[in-house]
């Protein structure tokens, strides 16, 4: 059973009800007692229409659901600052020293991260020591780090994609540094 049926049945609430209480279409609450998982605004208005929790609306304990809010953000604070990339893995980890989440999952996201870095410096190095060298084009050092940032980008995205589906990021490396 769903946890948002029972807590409506707790209420002694119809759908009906229930949707005009949360502004929520009755189709999708059915959606979500069908099984579907509320997110964003469908998820606060319903948790504030019947004074519960989005943890207990979507089944959770509070600590696991703060830790899944916590690994998103820790993961997409990285984003802004991909172009400057010591920030990319510094805040990164000073929120995770802030909020204390100092899990497996957050290590790794921050290992990514600087190991992200130390490849980019290693890139500028030689990208550096080709123009010294061979004279090679302005246009083939910025081409490289537009793609530099780009994939660090996809890497971010798609990190972030896998910990709201499975609570673990789908790139990391095998060694971890934190």
């Amino acid at each position: 059973m769903s946890s948002l049926l029972s807590s409506r049945q707790n209420l002694n609430l119809t759908q009906e009800e229930l949707s005009e209480k949360s502004g929520v279409s009755v189709r999708t609450i059915q959606r979500i007692e069908a099984g579907t998982t509320p997110k964003g605004y469908t998820l606060k208005a319903l948790a504030k229409a019947m004074d519960i929790s989005e943890a207990n609306l979507l089944g959770e304990n509070e600590t696991e659901y703060t830790t899944n809010k916590w690994l998103k953000i820790i993961n997409l604070s990285s984003l802004p600052f991909i172009v400057l990339p010591p920030l990319n893995f510094l805040v990164p980890l000073l929120i995770m020293f802030f909020r204390k989440e100092f899990n497996p999952v957050t290590r790794t996201i921050i290992s990514v991260q600087l190991l992200w870095t130390l490849s980019g410096i290693v890139l500028l190095l030689i990208i550096l020591m080709l123009n010294d060298w061979f004279a090679v084009q302005s246009k083939l050092t910025m081409l490289i780090a537009i793609v530099w940032v780009l994939i660090n980008s996809i890497i971010i995205l798609r990190n972030a994609v896998e910990i709201n589906k499975k609570k673990t990021p789908l790139i990391k490396p095998d060694i971890r540094i934190f």
